[in-house]
């Protein structure tokens, strides 16, 4: 829980010809975080390999497989759980024959959708002249009369109506839309006057459907037998195609793992160091799998490899991953500081920290049991709940805070706010002595700071660093410093009457003061002494650079601390609001009639703002101390996370 999982790097030089088929078994064991190599060789080909043309195939290969997928309406392809060997090639053969058969599917239903849209689109201009018993096929052969068919605007039919004199006759059909088809019948004679009549009507002419030697009833039944034939036929090509997508989902699958393991090789291979002959091939693996993976390696190379297993000693810790195995109750936690970043390979790993000062900050400010309770089955219930892992972490989370909630709750004798039950306290509730509880709210801010001073100096040590695990701000001399202006400031008259205060001042803040102020001159020194470039451009700089350090060290030392007393504000705030409600709750209590209903709708509503309002505020404020107040002391957040080579989703 405090270290990330022991790492060694391992090195592999293998011939060319094995290359592929080592990254292909390193994919399918995905225990391996994958490094760039150098080679100092005199016939080393100059980096990198370019594998683009291939990579620009595999991109094409993937967008044709994902284009199949949403064709062919497959809703979830299925996983695979075993590495597909094939080359691009295959995969495209085996594609373009998917294709094929998709493509004459779709072409089959295009078809009959554009023959059943024509035969819907002539179903309704027949409509309208369905029950007009005249052969319009021959309207046009009348000696003495004339017939103008077509449609007008609804509105303009009355007004038509009103004009046309006797020679007229109108007959309206079934209105389509916001246009009324008619038919009007005049004599030859009079045929100019009425078409001039209307065209002032908005009249548009139409030509209904005809068909030699068949009537429009008879034309309407031959065209709604042919839509009912072309729907049966859509139905069969739509379960034709249904049952060919779920027949070749799972080769698609295949397909798509396919190409991503190959376009996973090809970026690999970019990045190793190669002769003409040989390959360096390198990366970082858990200890506990070192062995089984060289094993792995002569095996799939026939033993034609020359393999090195190295502690990473003297390798920067930005350089190693880092693999973190949290059991299941501190993953939650483990989200809020990736949230900040990841911590280095040799660096203390604060998630348990996160855990107990999230749950302890989160309670004092938020402490009652009702409320507790709720947050608590809400967790709960999102764990057992939901199947998705993050969100039930998230439920963990939300349950623990909870938990915290009713422990603080019994504290101060909240339950719900009632006044009631206040006392029940095991102390009292917040408001009522509120200097005890900043004191004890800046007391839990000591804490956890003189915590991140304490993870900070172990970091730095660990990484090599002396100087600055003695000497910087937050090192050695910091928390001397900071404890010792401490008891200055709380114990001044008992150390007075000791007659200690002077050299508490002297040895436990003058001279903690004093060596900040030449951490950065040593470190320049032995910069200098060493052959590296030092950080700062001389001593003078290093000197003034120090100087400022310890400046700010006074300043953050004071402000961190006071901002603790925030967990005491909030604490009185959730207090205040709750004493609020049952104020307002007790003056609505004594109306006539409706008294008790108002009372408790009033204390519903307060119990509801003060959870879900000053809730979400709380954990803000949580996570802002954790990461300003706490993390700021020691956590830089550059780890380097470890992502095995892997052709699955597959995390470490």
């Amino acid at each position: 829980m405090f270290s990330p999982e022991p790492m060694v790097r391992v090195s592999a030089m293998v011939l060319k010809r094995d290359e592929r088929a080592l990254l292909y078994g390193l994919g399918r064991a995905g225990v391996v975080h994958l490094a760039r190599t150098e080679s100092d060789l005199p016939d080393a080909e100059p980096p990198p390999l370019d594998e683009s043309p291939a990579l620009a195939t595999c991109e094409e290969l993937t967008e044709r497989v994902e284009t199949l997928i949403r064709v062919l309406r497959i809703p979830k392809v299925p996983p695979v759980g075993e590495s597909v060997a094939m080359t691009l090639d295959q995969v495209d053969l085996r594609l373009a024959r998917i294709e094929r058969t998709s493509d004459e599917i779709a072409r089959r239903g295009a078809q009959l959708e554009q023959q059943w849209s024509r035969v819907t689109m002539l179903l309704d201009q027949l409509a309208a002249y369905e029950d007009l018993d005249l052969p319009l096929e021959q309207l046009a052969k009348f000696a003495f009369l004339h017939f103008s068919i077509g449609t007008l605007p609804d509105q303009n039919f009355e007004a038509l109506r009103r004009t046309t004199d006797e020679n007229v006759v109108l007959l309206p059909l079934e209105l389509r839309g916001d246009r009324r088809p008619i038919v009007a019948v005049t004599s030859r004679k009079g045929r100019f006057a009425l078409d001039t009549m209307l065209r002032e009507a908005g009249f548009q002419h139409e030509r209904p459907p005809t068909k030699e030697g068949t009537d429009i009833k008879e034309l309407a039944d031959e065209s709604r037998a042919e839509q009912r034939r072309l729907a049966v036929e859509l139905e069969t090509v739509q379960e034709q195609q249904h049952d060919f997508a779920r027949s070749v989902a799972g080769e698609l699958a295949k397909l798509r793992q396919a190409v991503r393991e190959e376009f996973t090789v090809l970026q690999a291979q970019q990045n190793f160091a190669r002769t003409s002959t040989a390959v360096l091939i390198a990366g970082w693996v858990p200890a506990e799998h070192a062995e089984s993976l060289q094993q792995q390696l002569k095996q799939v190379t026939g033993d034609r490899c020359v393999i090195r297993i190295e502690q990473p000693d003297d390798v920067p810790s930005d350089q190693i991953p880092v693999l973190m195995r949290q059991p299941p109750w501190l993953r939650p936690f483990s989200a809020l500081v990736a949230g900040y970043g990841l911590a280095g390979y040799r660096d203390v790993q604060p998630t348990l920290m996160v855990a107990i000062t999230f749950m302890l900050m989160f309670g004092v400010m938020f402490g009652d049991v009702g409320h507790g309770a709720l947050l608590a089955i809400g967790g709960l219930s999102a764990m057992l709940l939901l199947r998705d892992e993050k969100k039930r972490d998230y439920g963990v989370l939300v349950m623990m805070a909870g938990v915290s909630s009713i422990f603080f709750g019994f504290i101060y004798g909240s339950y719900f706010g009632l006044p009631a039950l206040h006392h029940y306290a095991i102390w009292h509730e917040p408001l009522d002595d509120p200097v005890t509880l900043m004191m004890a709210a800046i007391g839990v801010g000591v804490l956890i700071v003189s915590s991140g001073i304490v993870m900070n100096i172990v970091n730095m040590f660990r990484r090599g660093d002396i100087v600055g695990g003695l000497l910087d701000k937050f090192g050695v001399v910091g928390i001397i410093f900071y404890w010792g202006s401490l008891l200055f400031i709380v114990r001044y008259s008992m150390l007075d009457a000791m007659g200690l205060a002077g050299l508490v001042l002297v040895v436990a803040i003058t001279l903690p003061l004093l060596a900040m102020t030449i951490k950065e001159p040593v470190q320049y020194a032995l910069s200098v002494l060493a052959g590296r470039k030092p950080h700062s451009d001389n001593l003078l700089v290093a000197f003034v650079e120090s100087w400022i350090e310890a400046f700010e060290a006074v300043l953050s030392y004071l402000a961190n601390t006071i901002s603790f007393v925030r967990l005491a504000a909030y604490a009185m705030a959730h207090a205040a609001i709750l004493m609020a409600t049952f104020a307002i709750a007790d003056a609505v209590g004594d109306t006539p009639g409706i008294g008790l209903v108002l009372y408790v709708i009033i204390a519903v509503i307060g119990n509801l703002i003060a959870l879900i309002l000053e809730g979400v505020v709380v954990a803000v404020q949580v996570l802002r101390l954790e990461y300003y107040e706490f993390f700021g002391k020691f956590f830089a957040g550059d780890g380097l996370p470890f992502r095995p080579f892997s052709f699955f989703d597959k995390k470490g």
